[in-house]
């Protein structure tokens, strides 16, 4: 997968689904096995970790969805893509950035920033 393709899944594919069984899925053909994801609250490692982070956000916000909210940015094994979470249809209460880095066709380490209101 490409770092684009990386990061649109990272988005869609695993933080805004919903299904166990499909994330699962696609935290292991998106991540390597010893994925680091820091946010502002904390970091955790690994896939089981990942997902049940995933997993935490989704029951928390129930009938939110995840959208990309701009074009996804490459620099070489560096990613960038700016999200929207919010209920699906209306604007989005958070607003944040991911940035990860891929090494062998997977992405290593992801780091998720929230964006206040006048933040670009």
């Amino acid at each position: 997968m490409t770092v684009e393709e990386l990061m649109r899944a990272n988005l869609l594919d695993v933080f805004n689904e919903r299904d166990g069984d499909r994330r699962r899925a696609a935290i292991g053909r998106v991540y390597a096995p010893g994925v680091t994801f820091a946010d502002p609250d904390e970091t955790v490692t690994g896939h089981e970790a990942l997902d049940a982070k995933a997993q935490q956000i989704l029951d928390g916000s129930p009938g939110f969805v995840f959208t990309t909210t701009g074009p996804i940015h490459v620099v070489q094994d560096l990613g960038y893509l700016a999200w929207g979470f919010g209920p699906r249809g209306e604007p989005p209460v958070v607003r944040g950035i991911d940035v990860a880095h891929v090494a062998g066709g997977k992405i290593t380490s992801v780091y998720t920033l929230l964006l206040g209101p006048g933040d670009a």
